[in-house]
């Protein structure tokens, strides 16, 4: 596959950076710092990178059809203004548990946010995976999850994949695209030892999957039927968290990585641990879709 070089465009040196998201109208890419508890926004016209405090752990953010955008933060969903830094809440999910925190998030073709939760403390079967719809209900989907991670759906709309990081497994489900409802699992992508653990996911124009290698240093491209590996890049940093396409022709794949947990002496040979890379991959990919709901009742006036 025909491409360009890995560059590091933000060396920012992120806790744990993840969960890139293209703002097609603003052509920004927005990503999150979970454990330094940021926003970041970069513009790639001019390669800087802003950061926006909120506060607590934030494990994703999207665009909002209305404007702003959405969080998934440590205990449920915010509306956050990116100029201000004002945050409304939307909603939070009942009888989650106090020692969760919510992880990756991602929009369905109708702009209902599906997100993850997980254990602070690393305890297994704890999570699990909702959706935030329309209206601004929140429904548990799947329950027993340990580290809910990457999700996908393909272009039809009738296959949506998920990965829950420990299983070393990206899942295939048949999606009700009416009802917002998954049946029929099956193992579309298996991780053999020694490559890492999945983490973030994205899928391209051509329906094969982009998987982040958490603990491998590489990103791969995977066909989801045969589970065959197309094509794998490797980083200078061996936590790749996630990653997403953006630019005006969704040509460009941004990658997310992490420092959190590393010795020094680690660091010392992986220094952009925590860096935004990008990377033109020869593929264009699916755009990110934003929330169609409405947020808490706003006080931006707009």
């Amino acid at each position: 596959m025909a491409g360009q070089e890995l560059e590091l465009v933000a060396d920012v040196k992120a806790v744990l950076g993840e969960g890139p998201s293209w703002h097609a109208e603003r052509e920004l890419l927005y990503w999150v710092d979970i454990e330094g508890q940021q926003v970041h926004e970069f513009n790639p016209a001019d390669r800087t990178d802003q950061t926006i405090p909120v506060g607590s752990l934030v494990g994703a953010v999207v665009p909002m059809d209305e404007g702003g955008l959405l969080l998934a933060a440590r205990d449920g969903f915010y509306r956050l203004n990116p100029q201000t830094g004002e945050q409304d809440l939307i909603g939070k999910p009942e009888r989650e548990p106090a020692g969760n925190r919510f992880n990756d998030a991602k929009c369905d073709p109708r702009g209902r946010l599906w997100a993850g939760t997980m254990s602070l403390d690393d305890q297994p079967s704890q999570g699990s995976l909702y959706c935030l719809e329309a209206d601004g209900r929140i429904r548990p989907v799947l329950t027993g999850v340990t580290i809910s991670n990457g999700l996908a759906w393909s272009a039809d709309g009738g296959t949506f994949y998920y990965i829950d990081t420990p299983t070393r497994q990206v899942l295939a489900y048949d999606f009700d695209a009416e009802e917002g409802a998954l049946s029929n699992p099956r193992t579309a992508v298996h991780f053999p030892e020694g490559e890492g653990y999945p983490d973030g996911m994205t899928i391209d124009a051509e329906g094969m999957l982009w998987v982040a290698h958490w603990g491998g240093g590489k990103v791969s491209r995977f066909h989801p039927a045969t589970g065959e590996r197309l094509t794998e890049i490797a980083f200078p940093a061996e936590l790749v968290t996630s990653c997403a396409f953006g630019g005006r022709d969704l040509d460009e794949l941004y990658i997310t990585t992490a420092r959190t947990g590393l010795a020094e002496d680690r660091l010392q040979k992986q220094p952009s641990a925590g860096g935004l890379f990008r990377i033109k991959p020869g593929v264009k990919g699916t755009p990110t879709i934003g929330y169609a709901g409405r947020g808490a009742k706003s006080r931006w006036g707009d």
